[in-house]
């Protein structure tokens, strides 16, 4: 089985850029302090590495 990641966004989307954006898009974050569960994956890991400084991971 592979491990899974949780992900949850502590801070606002508004004024970021539109790759930030887009990483928080692709991971399936969509309000604060709202957790997803995704897949530890390279790609995963890289779109969280982008914008790890509004996001809380902690593995699931």
């Amino acid at each position: 089985m592979s491990k899974q990641l949780k992900v949850t966004l502590v801070k606002s989307l508004s004024g970021r850029l539109a790759a930030h954006k887009a990483c928080a898009l692709g991971l399936g974050v969509r309000r604060i302090h709202s957790p997803v569960t995704v897949m530890d994956t390279p790609e995963n890991r890289g779109m969280i590495n982008k914008i790890s400084y509004m996001l809380r991971v902690e593995e699931a």
